[in-house]
Parts: structure tokens; sequence; C-alpha cells
């Protein structure tokens, strides 16, 4: 992914399924840009800023498997369908800073659109 921790955070991780929330829509769903807020454990986050975003378009399981070798190096660096994740590294209102991202890998036929999720949090060290 290519970020590294600041030395002064110690980081939690989460890696569970958040709802996000816009306060208007990204014109791209599968490209989407940062959103306002996010839904953890029914609790709402409002996110002050975005620190920092990055992609990584790795392709994992069967999908690293199944692309000839000249089309995996493309595909690495502009992505394939259903392939890459949209990461933001974020500061919430009440001063939390949150890794969340946007996973475009479908998670079956009923759901094509693929999923957000909380990475970690950074905890500032004392």
């Amino acid at each position: 992914m290519g970020i590294q921790n600041s030395l002064s955070h110690k980081t939690h991780f989460i890696d569970a399924a958040i709802t996000v929330t816009y306060t208007k829509d990204p014109l791209l769903q599968k490209k989407p840009n940062c959103p306002d807020g996010f839904i953890w454990n029914e609790n709402p986050f409002q996110i002050s800023r975005m620190l920092q975003e990055w992609v990584d378009f790795t392709r994992r399981g069967k999908m690293a498997r199944n692309m000839s070798e000249v089309h995996s190096s493309s595909a690495s660096v502009k992505g394939s369908w259903g392939v890459g994740r949209f990461f933001f590294r974020v500061e919430t209102t009440d001063r939390r800073i949150f890794d969340i991202y946007y996973d475009r890998a479908p998670s079956g036929s009923a759901n094509r659109k693929g999923q957000w999720f909380l990475f970690r949090e950074l905890v500032n060290n004392p």
C-alpha cells in the first residue's frame, strides 16, 4: 500500500464493515471520493478532514491467477472490474484518526457494488 504509520501512532486493527454517508453522492460508484461520515457499530462518525488517500489494485485469491502477466501488469496500475481498494485516512470531528476503504469486489450476484470497511484506527502513543 505504500503508507507508513507514524512513529507517534499505535495501530488498532478493526476490519469491520461500515456504512458511509455523503452529503452529495459520488459521481462514480466504483471509484468513490472520501465520504463525509460513516456508521460503525451503530455509532455515527462525522469526518472533519481527509488526511491521505491511496489505492491498491492488487488482485487477491483466484483473481490473482486468472489474468495473463501482460494484462496483470496493466491492471495493477489502472485496476480492473471488481478489483481494487480505495483507502482514505480521515480525522473525525472527535479527533480520532481512521483508515477506511472501499473494496470494489462484489460480494455476490445480489451485491455487485462492493463494500466499505473500517480498516484500522491510529491511536496517539502517550
